[in-house]
Order: structure tokens, then C-alpha cells, then sequence
């Protein structure tokens, strides 16, 4: 007899959290997240369908697999993964679970996500976060960015985080956390080196918000102002049509660093222990046969 999880009905999307490293496309015309472990390799848009990472065509999350998008229940949870050297770059994500899901004791994996707010921590220099800059590294189709001041920027490519917003689209509210107080991010923020407060307008110390489809805030550009919890109304083109051809195939894996195969492995680790389980099950009773 096949056993089947019990269904649930909530009336509202269960909430969660998780971490995330922004990321900005080649062209910067999209702007989205990355996963910090397994799905790192597959960039999402801030309302997505998750893809199975292994390349397999079922709908996530397949119980047999571990694809699909995770989250924690607790926000202490979450905050506590952003102690981690590794991760230190990373943000919060506040998200809702969408779609079909499977409850865990800490979390969930379901099918889909709408990210609600994304915090932002301080600069490493300590200052409170202005921008999102370039790091310096990414994964295929997309250019992680971190937070950074305005003093740190330093000709990066780098949005502000209103800026970062209004690519994304669907009403993302980013915010700042400095010193224990969360601020939000304004759309008139603007990102100047510290103590220059008269720099001019299109100097090279500004973040560069490149012009697209999805930046209302130049001319032509289509979307919804950062702090806006309004329905999905943004045209910006989405992470998951550039990430689904990438999902279908072994290309999926390329780019994985080492806490991704390190979590690959784990995953692999445990699944090999639920057969040796399940095998020495049918050795103690056999197909059929009396226990004892």
C-alpha cells in the first residue's frame, strides 16, 4: 500500500525564509537571487516555478527528489545561515510558498515562490548598505552582487537598492539592516562616496542602474517602485525563461561551487542511508515472509 502525506488547505500562502545572493543578468536587464547551496546553479526571478537542479522533467517537489524551492519556518533560523563565512554576502528573503508544498519539520520544499522582502546587511567596510555592487564572481547567467556603501562602490557596477527593486519587479521591497534598526529602501536613494554629498548627478561614484525594460526610473523603462506590496503588475522579463533551458540538462550542474557539492553530497549521503534502511527492512521480513 502506497502511503500519502496528508493534505493541507491553508487560506492564506504558508510564509518562510531563506537566504539568497542577489544576482544582476549579463545584459542588466533582469535582476533576481540565487540559491547559497544546491540550487545555486539556477537563478530565480522574485515570483518563479522551481525546475528540478538534476535535469529530471517531473514537477517539483517529486517526493523521490529533492528538487524544488526550500525554506525555514523561523526567521532566526534563517539569520543564523548568514553567521557562516560563506555566507556572509547573502540576504534574507522573506517568501511565500506557492503551489504544491511538503511540510518539514523546519521548512518547506514546494513548487513555487513569491519573494516578499529581501534585507540587505551593512557594507563589510560596517557602514549601512546603499547598494547592491558587483562581488566579483557569479554563476552562469547572472553576476552576484553584495551590499555596499557609497565610499565602497568605487566604480563597480552596482544598482541602488531601489534601483535593484524595480528590476526585479513584482512589487520586491528591499530594506537595510544597520546597527539593529531595518530601514527601507527609498526610490530616491541616491549612492555617494561618504563625506561628498555634493557629487554631481552621473558622476562615475554613482551606482550604475543601467537602462532596460524593467528600470522605470529612466526613460522607456516599465515596472513597480521599490517599497510596493501592489499585485503583479511589472513587465520585467523573469529569471525562469533563461533558467528552464538551462534545467533540462547536464549543464545544469556547471558552476557549482564547493558548499553546493558539499550539500549535493550530503543529500546523496542520506539517500543512501534511507535504502540500506529499507533493504535491511526486507532482509528482517523478506517478501512475505514471518518475522523472527
Amino acid at each position: 500500500m502506497r502511503l500519502r502525506l496528508p493534505a493541507e488547505h491553508p487560506a492564506q500562502p504558508p510564509a518562510g525564509y531563506k537566504i539568497a545572493y542577489p544576482v544582476l543578468s549579463p545584459d542588466g536587464a533582469r535582476a533576481g537571487f540565487t540559491g547559497v547551496s544546491l540550487g545555486g546553479a539556477l537563478p530565480y526571478g522574485v515570483l518563479d516555478d522551481a525546475a528540478c537542479v538534476y535535469g529530471r522533467r517531473h514537477r517539483p517537489p517529486a517526493r523521490l527528489c529533492d528538487c524544488g524551492f526550500h525554506c525555514v519556518h523561523d526567521r532566526a533560523a534563517a539569520e543564523a545561515l548568514l553567521c557562516t563565512a560563506e555566507h556572509r554576502a547573502a540576504v534574507l528573503l522573506e517568501v511565500s510558498v506557492l503551489g504544491p508544498y511538503i511540510r518539514f519539520e523546519r521548512g518547506y520544499r514546494y513548487a513555487r515562490q513569491r519573494v516578499r522582502t529581501a534585507t540587505v546587511g551593512p557594507c563589510v567596510c560596517g557602514r549601512p548598505a546603499t547598494a547592491l555592487a558587483d562581488a566579483g564572481w557569479g554563476r552562469p547567467g547572472g553576476r552576484v552582487l553584495a551590499a555596499a556603501c557609497g565610499g565602497c562602490v568605487r566604480g563597480r557596477r552596482a544598482l541602488t537598492l531601489a534601483g535593484f527593486a524595480r528590476l526585479a519587479g513584482h512589487g520586491l521591497r528591499v530594506v537595510t539592516v544597520a546597527g539593529g534598526a531595518v530601514r527601507a529602501a527609498a526610490p530616491g536613494d541616491p549612492v555617494r562616496p561618504e563625506g561628498d554629498p555634493a557629487r554631481p548627478e552621473g558622476d562615475p561614484g554613482r551606482a550604475d542602474e543601467p537602462a532596460g525594460p524593467g528600470d522605470p526610473g529612466r526613460p522607456g523603462g516599465r515596472g513597480e517602485p521599490a517599497g510596493s506590496g501592489g499585485p503583479d503588475a511589472c513587465d520585467t522579463p523573469s529569471y525562469g525563461a533563461a533558467r528552464d533551458a538551462r534545467s533540462r540538462g547536464p549543464s545544469s550542474h556547471d558552476g557549482l561551487g564547493v558548499p553546493e557539492l558539499v550539500a549535493e553530497a550530503a543529500l546523496l549521503q542520506a539517500r543512501l542511508d534511507w535504502l540500506q534502511t529499507q533493504l535491511a527492512r526486507l532482509g528482517d521480513h523478506g517478501p512475505g515472509g514471518v518475522q523472527g
